[in-house]
């Protein structure tokens, strides 16, 4: 396994709900996990993250919901209507709703199909395609 330059490790408050919605909705794959530690690592296609629960070694303050207020991960995917589905599915809401979005980059125009959602936890995921 090849592990990215970066790789965001959150912090959760019930391992086993992120588990079921990053595994059971998302189908995230599990590389691999430490239950002693409450702690997993997944994958989905090029997109890895780490999770543990909140364990106080990790913590600079006080963690209220939603965790990680200010932040987004943009997670770019083969097929965001197939993620949005099963998001829909599991009769979970997304946070915005589907939309083609237009960004500037320098002189480039970047259009993009996406969407985003609320984990458990309330960190904000940006499915993107």
């Amino acid at each position: 396994m090849r592990f990215n330059s970066m790789i965001p490790e959150l912090t959760v408050a019930d391992i086993e709900r992120t588990i079921e919605f990053y595994v059971g909705v998302l189908q995230f794959r599990v590389e691999y996990e430490r239950p002693e530690d409450k702690f997993i690592f997944l994958s989905y296609e090029d997109i890895q993250m780490m999770f543990e629960q909140e364990n106080g070694h990790w913590s600079v303050g006080v963690l209220e919901y939603p965790f990680g207020r200010g932040i987004n991960f943009e997670m770019t995917v083969s097929d965001v209507e197939a993620v949005y589905k099963r998001l829909s599915d599991a009769g979970i809401r997304p946070f915005r709703e589907m939309k083609v979005s237009s960004y500037r980059s320098g002189n480039e125009e970047i259009v993009q199909k996406e969407f985003l959602v609320q984990d458990p936890d309330g960190y904000l995921l940006r499915f993107t395609e």
